[in-house]
């Protein structure tokens, strides 16, 4: 394939790293900037790369042309710029740390001065994303809903915005990454602590007094836009938790679940207005949506312009590299120029099409934060996630838990503190097993859904769990037949569980059993468009479809 539009002008490009790990902002950033460093090595670029920690791939000797490991100040980066002198920028690929960098770059007339271009997201794209105000200001320009807010830069300013509003209120800081100071006041006093703390952690003293939409479904949209205006959507993602939990802490599954298709349309189209109006010039970007579940209203909640966090697990649910991508993008190739890895057919203009399900469990230490709170809000609190693929929602959330290697092997009865009720309704790392609880206890998905404002197809979905389990029970001491063990697997049940569940010896007696009747795992490929053409993808999912 001959490709017209990577850019010539440019030689020499800078890449800013995400910097120390910290929780929200790792080693997904590490994937993407490592993969951009390859992406535009290829196409012969010097890659001139800035990060501190020297504990990623980023870093290794061989991953960049010249490699500094310095602290992502702007006084030091003006230092490597004056003696590096790049044609450009690439902030899109370095987490909130290079976007806030660029910022103050630009405005300290750094880029200016020595000539650097920004590429894949402009100063001005930057700001309309980053700055509360200006980010609602652009979405209502587009015709789109936002929750009513106001921006304050003050608590004054603030508690005026609060009595105009009313309680419970959403606390969002700008320019910070992983809800960082995020919160939710229900009251004046918690307003003034948490609005105060978060007009501190706002690198612009600056946050949005926000509208609760606390109890509203949410959902992410992974978008790739070009420098002709074309824009994909990558990948879908739903929230198990409703608004009121960050989308880093809540279980996600992908794509949608609990969409029609005429929804899901009009929220891509909104997506991709968005794009347009921020003016994100190239490269991948994250939008978040809440959708009132009593009448479908649908506000825009925030975006990234950039790679984020979810565009790392997008990537690896769908197969479409989406830092790679980004890359060639942001030097001027369009998605049509670009070739699909996957099917070596398809240009990236097509989009993914995926015939199995993805769920994402996110990982809590909470033993190790003993003054931190172990409930879920708006600032995010995991250390880590881990993604499973199934053929449907259940076999895949089996199996991400037991990924967790915790002290449990998929969704079962474990000890737990609190009571029932007070466990469903107070988002926590536990609250998947309160259910469970729940579920013996005699509470309906109906008493679940009203205490937890988790969207019933989930809770259906985790009875259904709930029941084969019960089933598998009956056998305790007897031969489980064909037709229930074969239901068990697919539903994600490891023999390990069965074993236990029928009292046997050990999960060597069930694998034997099964092996009998026949019951194997197949291996399906994560092809990116679900079976239509020749993939040849380096990865694999195993399912008891």
């Amino acid at each position: 394939m001959i490709n017209m539009g990577k850019r010539t002008d440019i030689k020499k490009i800078m890449l800013i790293g995400s910097g120390p790990i910290v929780i929200g902002q790792a080693c997904e950033f590490d994937y993407s900037g490592s993969q951009a460093c390859k992406a535009l090595r290829e196409e012969g670029y010097t890659v001139v790369l800035v990060n501190s920690n020297p504990a990623t791939i980023m870093t290794d000797p061989d991953m960049a042309d010249r490699t500094y490991l310095e602290p992502l100040v702007p006084e030091i980066l003006a230092k490597i710029i004056e003696r590096e002198r790049p044609d450009a920028l690439l902030p899109t690929l370095g987490g909130q740390t290079a976007l806030n960098l660029t910022v103050q770059l630009t405005e300290a007339g750094i880029l200016e001065k020595y000539g650097v271009e920004v590429i894949g997201a402009n100063y001005d794209a930057i700001r309309k994303a980053e700055d509360r105000a200006l980010f609602k200001e652009t979405v209502e320009k587009t015709g789109l809903k936002v929750p009513a807010s106001g921006a304050a830069y003050n608590l004054d300013d603030a508690l005026d915005i609060a009595g105009r509003l009313g309680f419970p209120l959403i606390i969002r800081p700008g320019y910070t990454l992983g809800g960082t100071g995020g919160s939710v006041a229900y009251n004046i006093q918690e307003f003034k602590e948490l609005a105060d703390a978060g007009l501190k952690l706002s690198p612009v003293s600056e946050i949005l007094v926000e509208q609760s939409v606390l109890g509203w479904k949410e959902y992410e949209l992974e978008v790739m836009r070009d420098r002709k205006g074309n824009a994909v959507v990558i990948c879908s993602i739903e929230n198990f938790d409703p608004m009121g939990v960050h989308t880093g802490d809540s279980i996600t599954v992908a794509p949608v679940q609990t969409l029609t298709d005429r929804e899901y349309q009009a929220m891509r189209s909104a997506a991709i207005r968005i794009m347009e109006e921020i003016g994100v010039e190239t490269g991948g970007s994250n939008i978040q949506f809440a959708v009132n579940p009593l009448d479908g209203e649908m506000a825009v909640i925030e975006m990234n312009p950039r790679v984020s966090r979810s565009s790392a697990l997008a990537s690896k649910a769908t197969g479409f590299p989406i830092a790679k991508i980004a890359a060639k993008l942001a030097v001027g190739y369009t998605l049509d120029e670009i070739p699909n890895d996957i099917t070596r057919k398809t240009p990236a203009c097509f989009e993914p099409a995926i015939d199995y399900c993805v769920v994402k469990i996110p990982k809590f230490n909470f033993e190790k934060f003993p003054l931190s709170e172990p409930y879920l809000t708006i600032s995010m609190k995991s250390v880590g996630e881990v993604m499973s693929i199934g053929r449907t929602f259940r076999e895949a959330l089996n199996k991400a838990l037991r990924s967790l290697e915790e002290k449990f092997s998929g969704f079962e009865d474990i000890l737990l503190p609190l009571e029932t009720s007070e466990g469903i309704s107070k988002p926590g790392p536990n609250r998947l097993f309160y259910i469970k609880k729940g579920f013996n206890e005699g509470f309906s998905i109906d008493e679940i859904a009203v205490i937890s404002k988790i969207d019933r197809w989930f809770l259906y979905n985790l009875k259904e769990i709930a029941d084969c389990e019960a089933e598998i029970k009956k056998y305790r001491g007897r031969k489980i037949p064909h037709a229930v063990l074969k239901k068990a697997k697919e539903y994600g049940f490891s023999d390990r569980q069965i074993a236990v569940l029928t009292g046997k010896k050990d999960e060597k007696e069930v694998r034997m059993l099964r092996e009998k009747y026949g019951i194997a795992a197949g291996y399906k490929l994560v092809d990116t468009c679900a079976g239509e053409f020749e993939a040849f993808t380096p990865y694999y999912y195993s399912t008891y479809e």
